[in-house]
């Protein structure tokens, strides 16, 4: 009931992308999502070096045999990565999908990736990026909505109105994400025109996501209007969870603080002690609107059967 033209292209069970997630991605995160039929990202901004990169891939190789594929991270960074040396590893490791997030699409790796035969897809939030990621050989385009947890670029659209209006333009493929963390929220996006979704927000609480219990425990307990926008005034605005640290920016954006004292409280560094340690407060965490819509912490091959489920039966009240 659900094959699509990305199920068929990625080789995956359910139309169903686990969103790559800084220093959440692991391997063996990685891997328990594409063993339960969907399609993981390792999140290759993660790691100092090629060959941390490359034990990495290894090992999500050795924990599944089914695809995975490799974010390149766009976005500017504290710490740069030369995006063209990690896809050598990836290409001498046999990867065959590959993710590209950022501001703009890569003009200087298209040709690259076209030539290796890599199944490229382009992470967007406009038509217009949308168009020049397909111009440059894109061959699927994911687009996420406002409500979208982590990156949320400057136009604002809701995931209803994004979805149609992309799927309608471009020739390619769409996968469609922003606020969809069940399987009525998966039938709605595939009726819109996308051919497969990306969640993220829904899998923070799986139990495979490396991130501490109690901050798990904050997650299953929020409501959808407990999110803010950070760091717009940079031009670079991510949805957030909202707590101490996040707070904390906004306040420092309002003060017109210096980018480095906004950037003292938003670091990932931040954010990893909070992940490992508990500490609710730390760090500022990417999360979607759709963080009101989970009520539990699961397994991943859970939480994706019972997705998968629910849209079986919505699909089946709408027929009758």
């Amino acid at each position: 009931m659900f094959r699509t033209r990305v199920t068929e292209m990625l080789g995956i069970e359910y139309p169903i992308v686990c969103g790559c997630m800084m220093h959440l991605s692991s391997p063996s995160f990685v891997a328990a999502v594409s063993e339960a039929g969907c399609l993981g990202l390792v999140a290759s901004a993660m790691w100092k070096t090629k060959e941390e990169f490359r034990d990495a891939l290894k090992e999500v190789k050795r924990a599944t045999r089914k695809p995975f594929g490799v974010n390149l991270n766009l976005f500017p960074a504290m710490r740069p990565i030369d995006n063209s040396e990690y896809l050598e590893v990836l290409l001498d490791e046999g990867v065959r999908i590959v993710e590209t997030s950022g501001h703009k699409a890569p003009e200087d790796l298209a040709a690259r990736f076209k030539e290796a035969g890599l199944t490229w897809i382009h992470k967007c939030v406009g038509l217009r990026y949308a168009r020049k990621a397909v111009s440059l050989g894109a061959d699927i385009i994911t687009v996420v909505g406002y409500e979208n947890g982590g990156a949320t670029g400057v136009l604002d659209i809701g995931t209803f109105v994004l979805i149609p209006t992309v799927a309608r333009a471009v020739s390619v493929p769409v996968i469609g994400g922003g606020g969809v963390s069940d399987g009525s929220a998966l039938v709605a996006a595939l009726s819109l025109g996308a051919q497969g979704v990306i969640m993220g927000t829904r899998f923070l609480c799986s139990d495979e996501c490396p991130i501490h219990p109690r901050l798990k425990e904050a997650l299953v307990n929020a409501q959808e209007t407990d999110t803010v926008i950070v760091m717009r005034t940079l031009g670079n605005s991510h949805r957030v969870w909202k707590n101490a640290a996040s707070e904390r920016v906004l306040g420092l954006e309002s003060d017109q603080a210096s980018l480095q004292e906004i950037i003292d409280v938003a670091a990932g560094t931040k954010a990893r002690m909070m992940y490992e340690q508990g500490d609710l407060d730390q760090g500022v965490l990417s999360c979607g609107q759709g963080v009101g819509l989970v009520r539990d912490v699961k397994p991943v091959r859970q939480i994706v059967q019972e997705i998968m489920e629910e849209a079986r039966l919505v699909v089946g009240r709408i027929a009758a």
